[in-house]
């Protein structure tokens, strides 16, 4: 089987017609020029990695990383066009393949680029980036991709292009390249009146060196950045043009539908494989060490016959747990609150809890693989290609580089495809190797999908805060399970006796990186504790916040800008209400107020949401909201409808029936604005989800009266006098407003 390298991948059209790839030799490390230039670049012109010019001019820019629906690709490009000085429409976009060469080497930078001291930097990403390649990391997650390989990759690789394009061009000339000027693709002297296409340049341009420190364009300059250009991965997906993992077909292929132990760890004893091998269009049943598959000549075909099995697995010791006797665990680790200063006015406490929730991709997972000789071809959809590629080739035994990966468009990840979590890739390629050499396509139904997922890890909070006399809190501290970090139990304000400390409490149930990771769970504890301490020392919860943030400007900022736009302190109608939730997770600070109403029936409505959002700057506006919005809507669900429970130490929600999610017509309006700042760039995939929670529960506070503690809204619905409905879709409409945009 040919391996899929680097040189395939440009021979299948990249380079075609020959021209240029550039990458960034030396400034801040990306894949360094001659590791990446085959025998034939003096043909072709090959320079590294990252952007090609070909003689017709189109600009293509190969991006390590993938498309989800979150609009990288597309932002990526424009970050690396800004900075050659592109005509836009000339732009076309690739992701990289799974290849050692496109490593994402640049996260270091992002989680600590303010840090770093320029002289370090190169050291830095070569450092990061030499160990992507031993670990095999290519990954897309923590809203790192336009804040790490954009700012530190694409913009400097853009910026290089465009010096070599320009030195070409006055060569050529015979005139100084300061006298030239990059404009729409073209380079330009005005002098004489000259100009030349990038893609007439290109030939010469790839035979000059490739710039260590290329100057970058200042803000106040950008013309592609800060407009909102169409994605470009929004036309192959009108069209149907765009490719799945749930889509993908090759000729012969088969397909595999499976069944998996259902409590975590359990193994399969027995199966008669009988029944199914009888019925139509079977080829095979596999038995594996945790599931057991069915091989067809159709997916409708594979089910049924999977359904005529009655496999036998065990519960791996774990038969006995249950949600009720997880969360009796997390309570007996917390022990008391925490102590608070003995001179106290007031001393306030409350325990909190979110349940274990599910990715519920909008595509299930789905893998084809193909093992033939000693090599394998996988298409999927991934978070991480490259990891995928080494998963697959510890399941076959065989070394990475025997393993061929093709990344294809992703229904959804929301952390359910990133690295560790591969499971479906697993299975598929084990399926696979068991009726060799024929292709298999391995399909989760949603069943599949939901309980056996690797879950956003439940969660408990018992905190303790100390108002003076006058209201002014003096300590806030907590106890929490299932998790948490620096970021995530960071708070802002100004309180002098602060501190939050995990207490362990073991279970079996497997966990996983959930949108916005554990910033969902400590955003609703500690916002929700705050206004907590707000209400006990009388004062109003904005007014409160606000007189903590003195020394944080940035913070004031959101938080002020996110009060005025939703009115903040405006008289409402008897059962309504708003509530407000400060958060920074991943660089970037949102402020968020949710705007509910109660009807007299104890119908829920959350007719709006306002959001503020400093993440820095913004790539594209449009693309940015988008963003925004659909945080927003993933969270409500969450916050409202959302809950992973076990029983005999399996996972007893199967579908959208009882697992549900917010629908259409009860999405809130939802009002979007962005603050710009001199900060480095944040991330802004995640970090509108952490303050959602809390922003409700405190607006149905201030609505009602009762406070909501424990996560979803839905199982506390009688507890605060709301419709003990699983959703909302009897509720009216909100008035003056449109649901999510």
């Amino acid at each position: 089987m040919n391996k899929w390298t680097r040189r395939t991948f440009i021979g299948a059209g990249t380079v075609a017609g020959g021209g240029f790839l550039l990458g960034v030799a030396g400034f801040t490390f990306a894949p360094g020029r001659h590791t990446l230039v085959g025998e034939d670049a003096s043909e072709k012109g090959q320079l590294t990695t990252w952007i090609t010019v070909t003689p017709d001019n189109v600009i293509t820019v190969l991006i390590p990383h993938c498309e989800m629906g979150q609009g990288t690709l597309t932002a990526l490009a424009m970050m690396a066009a800004e900075e050659m000085e592109a005509d836009w429409s000339m732009v076309r976009v690739l992701e990289a393949p799974a290849l050692g060469e496109y490593a994402n080497g640049y996260v270091v930078r992002a989680a600590g680029g303010d840090y770093i001291p320029a002289v370090m930097a190169r050291g830095v990403d070569y450092g990061s980036f030499k160990a992507a390649q031993w670990f095999g990391f290519q990954v897309t997650g923590g809203s790192t991709a336009v804040r790490s390989t954009g700012e530190y990759g694409m913009r400097v690789a853009g910026a290089a292009a465009k010096e070599m394009l320009l030195s070409a061009a006055a060569r050529q000339w015979g005139v100084p390249a300061a006298d030239c000027a990059a404009r729409a693709s073209r380079i330009v002297h005005a002098a004489s009146g000259r100009s030349a296409a990038f893609g007439e340049l290109a030939r010469t341009a790839a035979t000059l060196p490739v710039p260590t420190s290329p100057a970058l364009k200042e803000p106040d300059t950008f013309t592609i950045r800060r407009t909102s250009p169409p994605r470009l991965d929004i036309p192959p997906k009108v069209d149907g043009s765009a490719v799945y993992g749930i889509d993908f077909t090759t000729p012969g292929m088969l397909y595999a539908a499976l069944e998996i132990a259902p409590v975590q760890g359990g193994r399969l004893t027995s199966v008669d494989a009988a029944p199914a091998e009888a019925m139509p269009g079977v080829r095979q049943v596999v038995g594996l060490e945790e599931a057991v598959a069915v091989v067809a000549d159709s997916f409708w075909r594979a089910r049924r016959a999977l359904a005529a099995l009655k496999p036998v697995f065990d519960d791996a010791g774990h038969g006995a747990v249950s949600t009720t006797s997880i969360f009796a665990a997390f309570d007996a680790a917390l022990g008391p609150p925490p102590e608070m200063p003995a001179g106290a006015a007031r001393v306030v406490t409350a325990d909190y809890r979110v349940p274990f929730l599910a990715h519920a991709t909008m595509e299930p997972m789905a893998c084809t693989a193909r093992v033939e000789g000693d090599g394998a071809e996988v298409w999927t959809g991934v978070q991480d290609p490259l990891n995928a590629r080494s998963v697959a080739a510890k399941a076959l035994g065989i070394k990475p580089e025997q393993v061929r990966v093709t990344n294809l468009l992703l229904g959804g990840g929301f952390g359910r495809r990133l690295p560790f979590n591969f499971d479906y890739v697993d299975l598929a390629v084990r399926i696979a190797k068991a009726v060799s050499p024929v292709p298999v396509k391995t399909i989760w139904t949603r069943e599949n999908d939901i309980q056996h997922d690797y879950y956003r890890p439940a969660a408990m909070s018992r905190h303790a805060g100390a108002l003076d006399a006058g209201g002014a809190p003096l300590a806030v501290k907590s106890h929490y399970t299932g998790g948490g970090n620096g970021e995530a139990v960071f708070m802002p304000y100004a309180i002098t006796d602060t501190g939050a400390e995990e207490k362990e409490a073991n279970h079996p149930i497997r966990p996983g990186q959930w949108r916005s990771v554990l910033n969902s769970q400590h955003g609703f504890f500690k916002e929700s504790f705050i206004d907590e301490m707000a209400h006990a020392a009388g004062k109003d919860p904005y007014e409160f916040r606000r007189a903590l943030l003195g020394n944080r400007p940035r913070f004031k900022a959101v938080l002020e800008r996110v009060a005025a736009m939703a009115n903040w302190g405006a008289p409402l109608p008897a059962g309504e209400g708003r509530g407000i939730a400060l958060c920074e997770s991943f660089g970037t600070i949102v402020g968020e107020v949710a705007h509910v109403a109660v009807s007299a029936e104890g119908g829920l409505r959350v007719r709006h949401v306002y959001a503020a959002v400093d993440c820095g700057d913004v790539v594209n506006p449009d693309s940015a909201t988008a963003q925004v919005e659909g945080a927003i809507v993933f969270a409500l669900s969450a916050a409202m409808l959302s809950e992973i429970t076990i029983a005999g130490g399996r996972v007893v929600e199967t579908n959208f029936r009882d697992y549900p999610m917010i629908h259409l017509a009860e999405a809130p309006r939802i009002t979007a604005e962005f603050i710009r700042s001199d900060a480095t760039l944040g991330g802004l995939g995640e970090p509108i989800v952490p303050p959602l929670a809390p922003a409700v529960t405190n607006a149905i506070f201030a609505a009602t009266g009762v406070r909501v503690r424990n996560l979803p809204i839905r199982n506390q619905a009688a507890a605060v006098g709301l419709t003990p409905s699983p959703d909302t879709r009897s509720a009216p409409p909100p008035t003056g407003g449109s649901p999510a945009r």
